[in-house]
């Protein structure tokens, strides 16, 4: 039931894109290629440790499978993400790294996405399956967990 109620949620917002993009002619952010990912977890923090001000937030888990020359495209998070890489090597962009320096990771490794409108890109440079496990922190209540940001000026991919 809340697979199909988040399938929903999907193209609820897909739609909602696609209309605001007709209508007010905005940019897409870039898509990602290759990722295959299932939330495998959403609850509401509401009388546990606020983040946001007092408010309540949702936390998320998620489990992705990233494939080789795979990318999960632009993107920022509302807060912080923590990332358990569980096989293969995690490579990431900041669009805030004026030389757009990569940052590499591997199984066992951990990394903590900054979240707050810091934007990224998670690409796949290996040569097998990525696979991640990823706890999303601060993220509005009902709301999306990723934010799709354009393509930064800094980086040539």
């Amino acid at each position: 039931m809340m697979r199909r109620n988040l399938h929903r949620l999907g193209l609820v917002s897909a739609a909602t894109a696609a209309i605001t993009m007709a209508v007010g002619g905005l940019a897409l952010g870039t898509s990602g290629g290759g990722v295959v990912g299932e939330v495998t977890a959403r609850g509401t923090a509401d009388d546990k440790i606020k983040t946001r001000g007092n408010q309540s937030y949702d936390v998320v888990m998620q489990a992705i499978t990233i494939q080789p020359a795979g990318h999960t495209g632009w993107h920022s998070h509302h807060g912080q993400a923590i990332v358990v890489i569980k096989s293969g090597t995690f490579t990431t962009y900041s669009a805030h790294d004026k030389s757009c320096a990569p940052h590499t990771y591997q199984a066992g490794d951990v990394y903590v996405d900054r979240g707050y409108g810091e934007v990224h890109i998670a690409r796949n440079e290996g040569s097998e399956p990525l696979v991640l496990q990823i706890t999303y922190l601060d993220v509005p209540v009902g709301a999306p967990f990723r934010i799709d940001a354009d393509l930064p000026g800094n980086c040539a991919f």
